[in-house]
């Protein structure tokens, strides 16, 4: 399997564009359909239009937070101790299926669209863990270079 692309300043502009314009849609989409016509026989499509519009703007709103710290990080805002620590994207539901079957097929694509872009995340956040798991501590780097300075 290869090692995973390190995550630069780059990829973390473009996927921030990416979640601002996926963001809005989202924002957008869920307004739209919060003021359709409304009647009583329509109860439960709008309780999962409800479920799934809270789940989807707050998938899109961590996605958001996690790049922001990544921007941080890069801008010297945050040390990688930081990032490590507060920075960990977390694990987010996928769409309820007998809710998502009472969306249009827009909504439903919109609410794929997100978990797609969350996965993708979640993918280079595990890998840059991974990555860097096996690497050596900061005391254990300091450890070194003292005693090479030490036998040197």
């Amino acid at each position: 399997m290869a090692t995973p692309a390190s995550i630069n300043p780059r990829i973390i502009e473009g996927l921030y564009s990416e979640a601002l314009v996926l963001s809005d849609d989202v924002r957008t989409a869920f307004l739209a359909s919060g003021t359709a016509d409304r009647d009583d026989s329509a109860d439960d499509a709008r309780v999962a239009l409800s479920c799934e519009a809270l789940r989807t703007t707050t998938r899109m709103m961590h996605a958001v937070a996690w790049l922001l710290n990544h921007r941080a990080f890069f801008a010297g805002d945050l040390s990688e101790f930081q990032l490590r620590r507060h920075g960990r994207l977390v694990d987010f539901p996928q769409g309820e299926p007998r809710h998502l079957a009472l969306l249009d097929s827009g909504m439903r694509e919109l609410v794929t669209a997100t978990e797609r872009f969350h996965a993708r995340l979640k993918r280079l956040d595990n890998g840059w863990r991974e990555r860097e798991r096996g690497a050596p501590s900061a005391v254990a780097r300091l450890r070194e270079r003292l005693a090479q300075q030490v036998g040197g």
